[in-house]
């Protein structure tokens, strides 16, 4: 296990030979099967997030689109009639507190908490680590219930319980880690995710 992950068990995250074998397949898989505009939603809302500093209501909503999320909720409604200035006043320092942690555990922690205030956006992990990849892309990952399940598949259980997106970017990051070091590629954690995500789908 290269360092730099943020994860204490380290031999708990260390792949094999095979696991990086897979995830580079799936990962090469998903690239070469997935329509080369679906993503232009979270480009364009990370696009304008990087000048503005924060995600407003705009922003938010067209994540919901992009996710393919049900809007017609309470919480869609509780969020729309929130001031636009309190959703930007917390998603910026949420991206501030994702850049500031040392450790992706308490940056992803320390994020997503900040996050909790806005409707959706405390109980919702799709939608609350959606905002955080757009703000952060260079750091964090979408949570998704299929890479989940993926991480389980090659031997790292991560718990349904509170503070699963810490644990899960902890993860992330270091099978990045792993992945860039032993094959020398520029990986981001989206870059895990999407294959973990194909995994799911696809099967071994």
């Amino acid at each position: 296990m290269t360092g730099g992950s943020g994860v204490g068990e380290q031999d708990r995250f260390a792949l094999t030979g095979t696991h990086i074998d897979q995830l580079i397949f799936a990962h090469d898989a998903y690239m070469a099967s997935a329509n080369d505009h679906y993503d232009d939603v979270l480009r364009e809302v990370s696009e304008r997030i990087a000048v503005t500093g924060s995600a407003g209501k705009t922003d938010i909503a067209a994540l919901v689109c992009w996710k393919r999320l049900n809007a017609s909720t309470i919480w869609v409604k509780d969020l729309m009639q929130m001031p636009e200035h309190d959703v930007r006043e917390a998603t910026g320092l949420a991206f501030q507190r994702a850049r500031s942690a040392a450790q992706i555990s308490e940056a992803a922690a320390d994020a997503i908490a900040t996050l909790h205030p806005l409707p959706g956006l405390r109980r919702g992990r799709a939608v609350a680590s959606a905002v955080l990849a757009a703000g952060v892309p260079e750091r964090m990952a979408v949570y998704d219930r299929r890479a989940h399940a993926s991480l389980q598949n090659i031997g790292i259980p991560i718990a349904y319980t509170s503070g699963v997106y810490s644990r899960y970017m902890s993860a992330v990051e270091a099978l990045r880690d792993d992945v860039n070091a032993s094959r020398g590629l520029q990986w981001r954690a989206r870059d895990v995710e999407l294959a973990l995500y194909w995994m799911s789908s696809r099967g071994p």
